[in-house]
């Protein structure tokens, strides 16, 4: 089933970039809370990048969404989606090249974002791409036998984070644009059976010799 299908409203990607461009530098982190233990659950406290910046296991996406006036956003604006990736799965490696390019680092975080509320409901037994804040899709499947949630390459290990102003989807991985297809493949044509042998008529017996 695909996902557009069980969804009326748009992104409004436009208003995502231009929203993010214009906001003021963020203002400096809030106060950590008490070090949880490695893989505890995130816990909603406030608006998404309070619930963020609260969790020792996304330090390093918020530094990123820092250095690109993205937390902002995060704390503004209403009914978004945001798919959190770990520490685990984006180290401080991999941003410290990133930020030397602030306009292109932006762009890849609004890949994480959807401006529309998408919690695990709207992802299960369906597959499809939605307009992510970058201009791309971000393609959502939820067509697994086992139940595993997807988005792009990315797994979901915990979703519906509620906060005030969106709901926080963790993944396992940094998300690829285009990483996977759109639309499900075909399932192969079934096999016609081959039309089972004509029997062979019987033989006849051979003709008694005259005496």
């Amino acid at each position: 089933m695909p996902i557009h299908r069980l969804l009326t409203a748009a992104a409004a990607v436009s208003l995502i970039a231009g929203a993010a461009m214009a906001q003021a530098p963020a203002a400096a982190p809030a106060a950590s809370a008490p070090a949880a233990a490695p893989g505890a659950k995130l816990v909603a406290n406030g608006d998404l990048i309070t619930t963020l910046r609260l969790s020792p296991q996304f330090t390093t996406f918020v530094k990123a969404l820092d250095a690109t006036n993205l937390s902002a956003l995060l704390k503004s604006s209403p009914g978004l989606t945001v798919f959190a990736p770990t520490d685990t799965a984006f180290p401080q490696a991999k941003l410290d090249p990133m930020l030397a390019d602030k306009t292109a680092l932006q762009k890849f975080l609004l890949h994480y974002i959807i401006n529309a509320k998408i919690d695990s409901t709207k992802i299960k037994g369906a597959h499809g791409g939605l307009p992510s804040g970058a201009g791309d899709k971000i393609v959502l499947d939820g067509t697994a036998a086992d139940g595993t949630l997807k988005a792009d390459n990315a797994t979901i290990i915990q979703a519906d984070v509620t906060t005030s102003n969106g709901v926080i989807h963790v993944v396992d991985a940094l998300m690829v644009a285009g990483s996977v297809p759109e639309a499900l493949p075909e399932p192969p044509p079934e096999a016609t059976p081959a039309p089972a042998p004509t029997p062979a008529p019987p033989s006849k017996p051979a003709p008694k010799k005259k005496k």
